[in-house]
């Protein structure tokens, strides 16, 4: 799928930009406030957005994930498709580290300004978001073991990382929730927020 238009990431410091892109996931959505669609939205972008620094870390050439190497691919409607970075990283995983708290510390700001979203749990989607592409790697297990040195080395207080197995599968025990159901959509398979035996057993139908 081709994208329809391609952003800067430096537009995510842009705080009319964001609140446009915000307003206009209501009509994905679904109609909520602010803060709910702050959230859902960050939760879509934060995927992409750490999407070329970890991939890059996994392989072992690290691309620079600062806002002002990044692209991000849009739909016409709004949704991400995919970012890449337009440069490599200069040093390794505290380099890497520092490079991303900058760049997600930019965007959480100017989300939480404009949406009324809280920080610490935007920044709890950010972690969720760095578990989730590491599973999505080749090689997941080893990739795994990078999650904890790579949130550390970001700080911004952002929680660690957690990993549950189902099965033969990994999974990201979750440390945010996106909102998606306050916006009348089911809640994720994997939210926080129900009781651990449904979770479990919607994860184990999902993954097998």
């Amino acid at each position: 799928m081709k994208p329809d238009w391609t952003a800067p990431a430096t537009r995510l410091a842009d705080a009319e930009w964001v609140r446009a892109r915000i307003g206009g996931a209501a009509k994905l959505y679904g109609c909520a406030r602010p803060e709910v669609l702050g959230t859902i939205w960050w939760y879509s972008l934060s995927s992409v957005l750490v999407a070329p620094a970890i991939d890059g870390l996994v392989a072992g050439a690290p691309a620079d994930p600062s806002l002002d190497a990044v692209e991000l691919d849009l739909l016409a409607d709004g949704r991400f498709l995919g970012a890449r970075s337009t440069r490599p990283l200069d040093g390794g995983l505290p380099e890497l580290g520092a490079a991303l708290a900058t760049a997600l510390g930019t965007a959480i700001t100017t989300i939480a300004t404009v949406s009324g979203a809280r920080e610490r749990a935007l920044g709890a989607i950010a972690t969720d978001s760095i578990g989730n592409r590491l599973l999505w790697t080749p090689d997941p297990e080893r990739a795994m073991a990078l999650a904890e040195p790579l949130v550390a080395a970001i700080g911004l207080g952002l929680p660690k990382p957690r990993f549950v197995r189902v099965g033969r599968n990994p999974a990201v025990r979750r440390a945010s929730c996106c909102l998606i159901y306050e916006a009348g959509n089911p809640k994720c398979a994997s939210c926080p927020r129900q009781t651990p035996a449904e979770r479990g057993a919607r994860l184990r139908a999902a993954l097998g």
